[in-house]
């Protein structure tokens, strides 16, 4: 394969005014060999972004049809971004996937479109990117388990008395990361790791047997794979997302970032197993996934819902895992055939937790 610079990469930059996105467009602005012909947001104006083709909410897909890029970044929030990843999936464009609520709800969809399209998966979040990494090369029958690192959250060791009454204020203060909002909850109530547990599934082809979480506070070990000889390879580093997107977006090469080498005698590397009964969410989405069809795009439904609703200040911190089990548990789960299948079960449990938030 030719390096990448014998090619000047055109990227289409989705989510362009979250963190995500700004992080991505440094990156860009710094490589010659990365070209930005398309940024999109939802609702934030793009003026100062430096793209030739700008949008403010509308039809993704079709943005990405004028633009012709060679790799999407999708870093739009929440189910919002499955269009875009399917788009691209379709027409094998390579895929730096950021948003992972759109391969956790349709992900049968998402991987019979990639063996179509012929393209290519580049995991942008932190722990995927690093198990991508430590997994390159490797057939997947060599694989014992994969290990998702989480930092546990601003909440990690609290009780469920002491979560009772906590506040949004509280818990987007995230000891490690800068993330958007819903992101932020779901890194919280440990959502988010269930849902980079489903995500880990259909990247990966790996069984949620052999997956595995654990708390790593310092967020320096991104994640680690076990092999069956009884090694184990880690991905280190600070919890800074530049380093991910680049990866994506140079790939296969490593372009340099502005982060200094890690300081390794400054580490002292601490891993808990997660507490799954202060923190039900991530116990919920393994049995989503488990049970597979569409009852994974129920749990992400249901989750935005009730996120929204706590941001909001409609559903105390606790009442978003009833929220999210109560939806669970009526939906119909049944596998979708097709987009609008997917949409129709995303629409049912979004109403059917509305009707949870009433008596919550």
């Amino acid at each position: 394969m030719p390096p990448y610079t014998d090619h000047v990469k055109r990227v289409a930059l989705l989510g362009a005014s979250g963190s995500i996105g700004r992080q991505a467009i440094e990156i860009v602005t710094a490589h010659p060999e990365l070209e930005l012909c398309a940024a999109a947001s939802g609702s934030t104006p793009l003026d100062d972004v430096p793209a030739p083709l700008t949008q403010v909410g509308g039809d993704l897909t079709e943005l990405l049809e004028r633009a012709e890029p060679d790799v999407v970044l999708n870093a739009v929030v929440g189910f919002a971004g499955i269009h875009a990843t399917l788009w691209a999936l379709e027409r094998g464009v390579d895929l730096a996937l950021a948003n992972k609520e759109s391969l956790v709800a349709a992900g049968d969809l998402a991987l019979a479109a990639l063996e179509r399209g012929g393209g290519r998966i580049l995991p942008v979040d932190s722990e995927h990117s690093a198990i991508f990494q430590c997994l390159e090369g490797r057939a997947r029958s060599q694989v014992d388990t994969l290990v998702v690192t989480a930092s546990g959250g601003p909440f990690r060791g609290w009780t469920r008395d002491e979560l009772d009454a906590v506040t949004p204020e509280q818990a987007l203060a995230h000891p490690t990361w800068s993330m958007g909002p819903k992101i932020t909850i779901d890194s919280a109530t440990l959502a988010n790791k269930g849902l980079e547990v489903i995500e880990a599934h259909f990247l990966f082809g790996i069984p949620y047997e052999q997956i595995e979480v654990v708390i790593q506070p310092a967020s320096i070990v991104h994640s680690l794979v076990r092999f069956r000889d009884g090694a184990a390879l880690a991905h280190l580093g600070y919890p800074d997302m530049r380093v991910p997107i680049s990866y994506a977006l140079t790939y296969p090469e490593r372009a340099a970032t502005p982060l200094a080498p890690l300081d390794l005698t400054s580490l002292t590397l601490e891993f808990a197993a997660p507490d799954l009964e202060t923190f039900p969410m991530l116990a919920l989405a393994r049995q989503a996934g488990k049970r597979g069809g569409t009852a994974p795009c129920a749990f992400n439904a249901a989750n935005e819902v009730a996120v929204a609703a706590f941001l909001a200040g409609r559903l105390p911190f606790l009442g978003i895992p009833d929220v999210v089990a109560e939806t669970l548990a009526a939906a119909d789960g049944a596998p979708a055939r097709d987009l609008d299948d997917l949409l129709a079960a995303d629409r049912d449990a979004r109403v059917l937790a509305e009707r949870g938030l009433s008596v919550a």
